[in-house]
């Protein structure tokens, strides 16, 4: 059976509960697609976990940046994925192990393997959509509530 994306309705959902969105391949230079995405869903009220190893340490968007998922210190909501299609599986991978209940692969990633691997360990999982954009068509009131 071939994937398909939640509906607009489930990604409503999804977000109202989301809290902790850790940020795989999150930049820390503020010209970089994902530090701008990032930066408007912590402006909407989300809190932005950065995720990379070449940063880990710093701090990016006010929050400390981690090497991997695993480091994380607390519960995460959305695995919110910067990184090229190959690397995808293992990133899944280490998000079935922290128990996250999102993977969300950016706009332009695709990859059936990192969703088989999300989807048999109870994670949903959303690809080639950018989260920015789809909160701001699901979530029209959200800024300013949290």
């Amino acid at each position: 059976m071939a994937f398909e994306n939640p509906t607009r309705d489930e990604i409503k959902v999804i977000l109202e509960q989301a809290g902790n969105i850790a940020v795989v391949g999150l930049s820390d230079k503020p010209d970089r697609t994902s530090y701008m995405i990032a930066e408007a869903m912590q402006n909407r009220g989300y809190r932005i976990i950065p995720v990379n190893p070449n940063a880990a340490g710093k701090h990016i968007l006010g929050e400390t940046c981690y090497a991997s998922l695993k480091e994380i210190p607390e519960p995460v909501d959305i695995v919110n994925v910067f990184r090229r299609s190959k690397y995808c599986a293992d990133v899944a991978r280490e998000a079935a192990e922290i128990h996250a209940n999102v993977l969300w692969l950016q706009l332009g990633i695709v990859s059936d393997e990192a969703a088989a691997i999300a989807q048999e360990n109870g994670m949903r999982v959303i690809m080639d959509r950018c989260i920015k954009v789809e909160e701001a068509v699901t979530q029209p009131d959200r800024s300013g509530h949290r």
